[in-house]
């Protein structure tokens, strides 16, 4: 009997281990793990997807809907809406008016401003179904190219404007100041503005514009 020892058998992962290297095959194991995590959206996107029904104006395939008009800036709107839509929706989903924005939907940006009856109101807070028959005007029914309302011609004049995105609600808030109490000062103005948002911090040239309309009215 020979006085070496056998050497145990080498397992088959010792043995395929032994030619590959560690870098490769942990090269190989991540490339398997990602073909294996991307055939998951790939075989989901692949499965046949059951059509949806077409929703024109965002409501009229919409169990219970109801029949509305408004009258918007001068004219009557005849909309098919679900009867829990906001006025904020009905105008940009149903009556195509988008100027009027959608912020925070909670009545704080104040981006949603139009008027109802020469008031100023957040149109994200309050129904659809609550204001037939009520004059309703947004931004789009305030001016016009080559025929802007002063309001719009003082914030393009003071640059009272960053990204846009709360400036019809500014400019609805600001044509609503020009009727309601507010005293002479800047900071009268601040107080009547505070509910209208503007991310961009555009404040000292919006309050500009709004006196400088003020001053010539």
């Amino acid at each position: 009997m020979s006085d070496e020892k056998k050497m145990p058998e080498q397992s088959a992962t010792e043995s395929f281990l032994g030619r590959v290297s560690r870098r490769s095959f942990l090269s190989q194991l991540g490339a398997a793990g990602v073909a294996a995590a991307s055939a998951g959206p790939l075989s989901a996107a692949a499965q046949p997807v059951a059509p949806q029904a077409e929703v024109q104006g965002g409501a009229d395939k919409i169990e219970g809907a109801i029949n509305l008009t408004l009258r918007v800036n001068g004219k009557p709107l005849q909309l098919t809406v679900d009867p829990r839509a906001t006025l904020l929706d009905a105008l940009r989903e149903n009556a195509d008016l988008t100027g009027t924005k959608k912020g925070c939907d909670h009545g704080q940006c104040g981006a949603c401003t139009v008027h109802v009856n020469g008031r100023r109101v957040n149109s994200c807070l309050t129904l659809a179904a609550m204001h037939e028959e009520d004059e309703i005007t947004t931004i789009e029914g305030l001016g016009e190219p080559g025929n802007l309302h002063p309001m719009q011609a003082a914030f393009v004049e003071h640059d009272a404007y960053q990204c846009g995105y709360c400036t019809s609600g500014q400019i609805m808030s600001g044509v609503a100041l020009l009727k309601e109490p507010c005293g002479a000062s800047d900071a009268d103005v601040k107080e009547l503005m505070s509910g209208n948002i503007c991310r961009c911090g555009a404040y000292p040239n919006i309050v500009a514009a709004v006196q400088h309309v003020r001053q010539r009215a």
